[in-house]
């Protein structure tokens, strides 16, 4: 079965313990093999979010994109030495407590990764000025207490990237916070160490991009300390969860990048732009249940993905 034959998968109901429900992800916790540490499944379903709303209509292939962008990624990252991961396979016959029966929905849109006790802090990376740090610029002229430069334009290109954390939401929007309050949840020398390879990573990623015809305005990544064979929390951090995708990530086409205004982005801009024209005309107010979306809608997004993909790798 391949991507353009599969059904859109909405949600996954697997015999694995622990399911939990992201906007796009469903998680579960792999039983440990003999002496090896218990496991996590991630799987990339087709749901799309906007808003905070889940919508009723998935994109079909959709966590097919997100996954290949972010394995490709995670293999990439591995190149560059800075930091381990918790990638472990993307095949579906490599998760301990499934059988073949399940392996068609997760052929293509899942990770296996090592478990992990999460850092509670998104470790954010801005280029570029979008987004909630422009409205903190306009209002107070920082981003995250980081005093910038005066009369930058909108989706300007800062001087050196800045790293602006935030504090992770169970529901809603991140909070964007300051380094020293972010110290404070997870501890200065994580802190100092995780900035400054959050840094790196960004840097050395937006210029493969901008190779490619991609700018990367911003990213989040996630941490975690690793869970040993024995289920015990090890000193060892882990780049966790997914990496650089049109998800955590504003990717801009670099052929139409203008400063001063909005730029077009390789996400479900199409999405949140069906949506706008839905609210403006007084149809929806943006809380759940969510609008159906037409066809024309889901197909135009499913291109961005897959344009970002093929342009990266």
């Amino acid at each position: 079965m391949n991507a353009a034959t599969s059904p859109p998968i909405w949600s996954t109901d697997l015999p694995l313990p622990d399911r939990r429900q992201g906007k796009v992800r469903d998680i579960y916790t792999v039983p440990p093999r003999e002496g090896h540490a218990p496991g996590v499944l991630i799987v990339a379903t087709d749901r799309v979010s906007a808003f905070d709303v889940v919508m009723p209509s998935p994109v079909p292939g959709k966590g097919r994109e997100l996954t290949a962008i972010s394995t490709k990624w995670f293999d990439k990252i591995r190149s560059w030495d800075l930091i381990g991961d918790h990638l472990i396979s993307t095949k579906p016959c490599d998760v301990a407590g499934l059988d073949k029966t399940h392996y068609p929905q997760l052929e293509g849109r899942m990770m296996l990764g090592r478990a992990a006790r999460v850092i509670p802090i998104e470790f954010v990376v801005r280029g570029y000025i979008t987004g909630s740090g422009w409205k903190e610029y306009v209002a107070e002229g920082t981003v995250c207490g980081i005093t910038l430069p005066t009369g930058l334009q909108h989706c300007a290109k800062l001087p050196e990237p800045i790293f602006t954390p935030a504090t992770k939401a169970e529901e809603g929007h991140d909070e964007n916070v300051d380094f020293e309050t972010a110290c404070g949840v997870a501890g200065r020398d994580v802190m100092n160490r995780l900035r400054d390879v959050s840094v790196e990573i960004y840097r050395r990623a937006a210029e493969y991009a901008l190779e490619r015809g991609i700018i990367l305005a911003d990213t989040k990544f996630e941490f975690g300390y690793a869970i040993d064979a024995d289920g015990n929390e090890t000193n060892e951090i882990m780049l966790i969860d997914e990496v650089l995708t049109p998800d955590s990530s504003r990717f801009w086409p670099a052929e139409d990048y203008e400063i001063g205004r909005d730029q077009d982005s390789f996400d479900k801009q199409y999405v949140r732009n069906h949506l706008e024209g839905l609210v403006s005309s007084g149809l929806w107010d943006k809380t759940p249940p969510g609008p159906e979306l037409p066809d024309d809608v889901l197909v135009n997004t499913l291109s961005r993905y897959r344009e970002a993909h093929r342009r990266l790798f």
